[in-house]
């Protein structure tokens, strides 16, 4: 009866209505914050321009009043002449050395998205040349980077580093982390999370000298493999949204579907034991069938999210209590679907959560503030990913150590 008392006091957070932070608005004024067109417009350089680079660029055309792109950086030399046919991107300088963009004053703030053996060493560079930072995930390739870019990020007060967890913004997200608070789901203790895809994750090349530049995921001296590309975001986000991290890590994975000379694994799963809770995290390129699958399941209800839509089912012993909404209260009717659960809604539209994000870096710069996807947070992340694939390729169980814990 109280937790019915609770959802008709407080219906809004299932039916809409739900106070985000000031940074999600998507608007162009908050809180006193209004972009005008030339004098709060930053400059941009992105450095690395494969299909995230360019998805940085087109997310960012729709942000004219904050961002304007003024140069772009690769290796490749297809890759940039790929770039100058995406709208946004035509008349931009080029450059075939980073360091060479980031050279030129006029710009003020990059965009990273390189392989991720190149993060710390170009936003080292970064920092250092004066420039705030928008970082791809994951944060850095190893620990000791992780550790690294703290340290210096600390020297340069005055720039804004942010890394690009991008669904610390979407909208939805933040709506089931306000229920995860206000103790809707009651004590959560498993978690279930996959991203399948059912191909070989591999990019087309013209010349057979491009595979390592070009499929630099599937080889251990550039990449994460899995577990920094698509389960990092996942592990991210229970990190966020139950203020924790694990205590152990067990892991296990293989080549199991694609023997074509990768070293990083096709199908690997991971488990997280945190304080009361277990975080189940698996991937395979096998099977496409669950693609993206995220449950939290506590002992008032279950949440099951994908990318821009959230479902809660409550237990059954309460279902019936909620069912009921008494009309004097005037709260809003809740809506239940087919399967006896309620879609959670937002007030945003439902954008990629890069929009957010992006936002975000535009008003941290603006406004001399730490992002809430931060160098904190990112190494924090950075550590639960390359712990992970320690217990992987190990095959140990890893331990948090007290000296992970920043702050």
């Amino acid at each position: 009866m109280m937790l019915r008392r609770k959802f008709i006091q407080n219906s809004s957070i299932l039916a809409g209505g739900l106070l985000l932070p000031s940074e999600l608005l998507a608007t162009d004024s908050f809180l006193g914050y209004e972009p005008k067109a030339v004098e709060n417009r930053i400059k941009i350089g992105v450095i690395g321009c494969g299909d995230r680079g360019k998805g940085l660029i087109h997310i960012a055309k729709q942000l004219p009043d904050e961002f304007e792109l003024v140069a772009i950086a690769d290796v490749l030399d297809f890759r940039i002449k790929e770039t100058l046919q995406q709208p946004g991107a035509v008349g931009v300088k080029t450059y075939a050395d980073y360091r060479a963009l980031l050279d030129d004053p006029q710009i003020t703030a990059v965009f990273i998205s390189t392989p991720l053996n190149m993060h710390f060493p170009i936003a080292s560079a970064a920092l250092k040349a004066g420039k705030h930072v928008y970082l791809e995930k994951t944060m850095t390739y190893d620990i000791p980077e992780a550790f690294a870019l703290v340290e210096l990020v600390k020297k340069h007060p005055k720039q804004t580093l942010q890394v690009g967890h991008q669904y610390r913004y979407a909208p939805i997200y933040y709506k089931v982390k306000e229920m995860i608070d206000n103790g809707y789901l009651g004590k959560v203790t498993q978690i279930e999370s996959r991203w399948d895809r059912n191909n070989n994750w591999r990019r087309p090349i013209a010349d057979p000298s491009f595979e390592r530049k070009v499929n630099w995921r599937m080889y251990k001296e550039y990449s994460g493999g899995l577990m920094a590309e698509l389960l990092s975001h996942q592990m991210d986000f229970i990190n966020w949204a139950f203020h924790t991290h694990p205590k152990e890590i067990m892991a296990t994975g293989g080549i199991d579907t694609y023997k074509d000379g990768r070293e990083t694994y096709d199908n690997v799963q991971v488990m997280f034991r945190y304080d009361d809770m277990i975080g189940n995290f698996g991937t395979t390129l096998g099977n496409e069938r669950d693609g993206y699958l995220f449950k939290l399941k506590g002992t008032k209800g279950t949440i099951s999210l994908l990318v821009n839509d959230a479902i809660f089912y409550p237990e059954k012993s309460l279902k019936k209590e909620l069912e009921t909404v008494d009309g004097v209260t005037g709260a809003t009717k809740i809506v239940w679907d087919k399967n006896g659960g309620i879609p959670i809604k937002t007030d945003l539209p439902a954008k990629d959560g890069t929009y957010y994000s992006l936002k975000d870096f535009h008003k941290s710069i603006l406004e001399k503030k730490q992002p809430d996807s931060n160098v904190i947070t990112g190494a924090t992340t950075a550590f639960c990913v390359h712990l992970a694939n320690k217990a992987l390729y190990g095959q140990q169980i890893e331990r948090w150590e007290p000296k992970y814990n920043l702050v």
